[in-house]
């Protein structure tokens, strides 16, 4: 069952993020960021001038007080014990930001904006370093990758996935999602028209660095492996029967959270088939009966079966919850010692679902 955290927003939550010590910050509708306690409880709030959506929050890993928020076209730097005034503003797009995404030396700043450009912020010299421009619609997220500074992906409703290297303006390695998809429209629709286009909604990579997961319009969720300066697709199944709107690692594994416009949130596993393409013959060989618990929303009350299931090849998810609501943020985190989902969907509140077998 989901606990509410009620009483920070008026209008649906759009973004979400923790830091190390268990601080979690949400940014919403009209330019209202909140910052709340482990219980749930909003302890500051602030309202950005201009009422712009806050489309992306980031705490800093190594200063846990410093923050990073994205509304309109503009960044703001905030310390969170003190939500009413900025450390510093940044406006380096030209279009409403969608993602941001800071490198682990965190001296770089990556942000995706709805004219397609990643704009690269130098942090340490406050000015911009570079502008990445190839995506020929909206860039809807950005990530760079742990362990590689200079690194990271990208992906947008161009139905591109790319891999950057910031030493070149250029993109190293591109794909084309529509590419991977067969599914036609028969009818009166003109020849060749693709039901449920591949818009690339949401990447997300995972702690080794060299997997990455995109989501995407078409309901699948893919997984890819970089391999130097190119990109192989290692898994792709049907994740959702609408839009995957966001996809996330767990930290330190291979656990993929997806979360779809059909209102379900999803536990992947994607640990076998990374192994089995790299031939290893190390865990996760032989598969065994695993739990699969499933949370079935009933009006305003929610229950939890389990049910126990052979993996037949086929990749299952290993958790299922029937949230509800549309999903525009998904985030995984310890809050007390203990891991959770935090959900933001198309209301004011959000949603805490506890992974206790996991």
């Amino acid at each position: 069952m989901a606990v509410k955290w009620t009483g920070g927003h008026s209008s649906p939550v759009l973004c979400l993020n923790a830091s190390k010590e268990g601080l979690v910050v949400s940014g919403a509708e009209g330019g209202d960021l909140t910052a709340w306690g482990d219980d749930g409880t909003p302890l500051g709030h602030t309202r950005f001038p201009g009422a712009d959506d806050v489309t992306s929050v980031l705490f800093s890993p190594s200063c846990p007080s410093k923050l990073y928020a994205s509304h309109g076209e503009t960044i703001s730097i905030l310390d969170v014990r003190s939500l009413k005034g900025c450390l510093d503003l940044f406006h380096v797009n030209e279009e409403e930001i969608n993602c941001l995404s800071l490198n682990e030396t965190e001296n770089l700043l990556a942000s995706a904006d709805d004219s397609g450009a990643i704009k690269i912020l130098d942090l340490e010299n406050k000015k911009l370093s570079r502008s990445l421009k190839r995506h020929s619609n909206i860039c809807s997220s950005v990530a760079f990758r742990p362990q590689r500074p200079l690194s990271l992906v990208s992906c947008g409703l161009d139905m591109q996935v790319m891999l950057w290297n910031l030493q070149k303006a250029r993109p190293l390695w591109i794909t084309n999602l529509q590419e991977d998809r067969t599914e036609e429209v028969e009818g009166p629709q003109s020849p060749g028209q693709l039901f449920n286009p591949a818009l690339a909604h949401s990447v997300s990579v995972a702690s080794c660095g060299n997997v990455f997961s995109c989501g995407a319009e078409d309901g699948k969720v893919r997984i890819f492996r970089v391999m130097g300066v190119k990109c192989e697709q290692e898994l792709g199944f049907k994740g959702h029967t609408l839009g995957v709107s966001q996809v996330c690692f767990l930290p330190e594994s291979y656990l993929l959270l997806t979360g779809g416009n059909d209102g379900k949130i999803r536990l992947w596993d994607v640990s076998s088939e990374v192994d089995r393409k790299q031939k290893s013959p190390t865990k996760h060989a032989h598969r065994k009966k695993t739990k699969r618990a499933t949370y079935t929303k009933q009006g305003k009350n929610a229950s939890a079966s389990v049910t126990e299931e052979e993996d037949s090849g086929k990749i299952s998810p290993k958790l299922n919850i029937e949230h509800g609501e549309k999903v525009n943020w998904l985030l995984g985190t310890k809050i007390k010692g203990h891991q959770n989902i935090l959900v933001a969907d198309q209301t004011s509140c959000i949603s805490v679902y506890p992974l206790n077998e996991f």
